[in-house]
């Protein structure tokens, strides 16, 4: 008898553990694709379980996924955050997963070249970010971000920078903004010696310029160059970004000669040296070309206008306004051919009507 009860405790153990491993590494009934489990602070394996059936995983084995967690050590250790949960997936995976903190992320891009307005504009699209920054004008931003009294423009670096499910604008903009400082003090101890700039914060004005100017970079410490040799003669910088800049939100796409002779705190046209604040947000590729500009005698420059982005340098003024009248030429050409293309392309709905 003693034989035969051993016997069939071993059958039923065998058994058990059979189905406990089949339970295991089985695809959980009742997952749907594109499934989102949110584990929340205070979070225990029952409260964890009933989300999951919430989601459509079949009610059942709750003994199973207690053994499990026990088994792989998540019983205590769900991490919060916000868990895809794709199709197929074995209960295992999904503990593993929740032990591990293998959270959905999420990316947000800072753009080189964008302004503050146009940041905080993206910002608040961003979803699923929480977004804390709504009311807050850029003082008082600055101020909760710990930089009181300090101008916005400029201070975000233009990176990738991953989220997850409950961060906020300002957890971006405080990433952001200690990226930035990095990159500045790093560029500003391998500047050349023989710069003019007199501060960090003149660096990210220039750089914020140079990036504005070209998105070449092998041409960005060429036009480092060619500020820094304006500045040293004591000739204005004359760079139509800054002019933009100045004109804020009234600036409809199309800079005028008008524009050039408005005088603003930004226009380079009408005043010496750097304009006051950075205009844009440089990255680290302008911000290095401005620590080592390249040599030169150019102190002109302007598009090609073939459509590359690139710039011809000039060393006179004669030379420049050739290249001026040759970019002229270019764009006249190109306006040309567009309006003859759009002519000659077949109207849209002129066809018969349908009976």
């Amino acid at each position: 008898m003693f034989v035969v009860l051993l016997i069939a405790a071993a059958a039923a153990g065998w058994w058990g553990w059979q189905r406990y491993q089949a339970f295991a590494d089985t695809p959980v009934d009742g997952l749907q694709p594109g499934a989102h489990l949110l584990v929340e602070r205070g979070d225990s394996l029952p409260v964890v379980m009933r989300k999951l059936r919430e989601l459509g995983v079949r009610e059942g084995h709750e003994i199973e996924w207690r053994m499990l967690a026990r088994e792989l050590g998540a019983g205590g250790r769900l991490q919060v955050g916000e868990y895809a949960l794709a199709e197929g997936m074995s209960p295992r995976e999904i503990l593993i997963a929740m032990r591990d903190g293998r959270v959905v992320r999420y990316a947000f891009t800072i753009l080189p070249g964008r302004n503050m307005r146009e940041l905080r504009a993206a910002l608040a699209r961003a979803e699923p970010l929480l977004h804390q920054s709504a009311d807050l004008d850029d003082a008082a931003l600055m101020e909760t971000l710990g930089h009181p009294g300090q101008h916005p423009e400029g201070r975000f670096l233009p990176e990738t920078y991953h989220y997850t499910r409950g961060d906020s604008d300002l957890d971006i903009l405080r990433r952001a903004h200690s990226s930035m400082q990095r990159a500045l003090d790093a560029a500003w101890s391998n500047r050349d010696p023989g710069t003019l700039l007199k501060s960090p914060d003149e660096m990210l004005i220039m750089a914020s310029i140079v990036e504005k100017e070209t998105g070449i970079a092998e041409e960005r410490p060429q036009i480092a160059g060619v500020f820094e040799r304006r500045l040293r003669i004591g000739m204005r910088l004359q760079t139509d970004p800054t002019v933009i800049y100045g004109l804020g939100a009234t600036f409809d796409g199309n800079i005028r000669r008008r524009d050039l002779v408005t005088d603003t705190p930004y226009n380079t046209y009408t005043r010496d040296g750097l304009p006051p604040t950075p205009i844009a947000m440089p990255g680290v590729e302008a911000l290095q070309a401005v620590a080592r500009p390249a040599d030169g005698d150019a102190l002109y420059f302007v598009a090609v206008g073939d459509g590359s982005g690139r710039h011809v340098f000039s060393r006179t003024l004669a030379e420049h306004n050739a290249a001026v009248a040759q970019y002229l030429r270019r764009y006249r050409q190109a306006r040309a051919a567009e309006r003859a293309a759009m002519q000659e392309a077949p109207a849209v709905g002129t066809g018969p009507e349908a009976p």
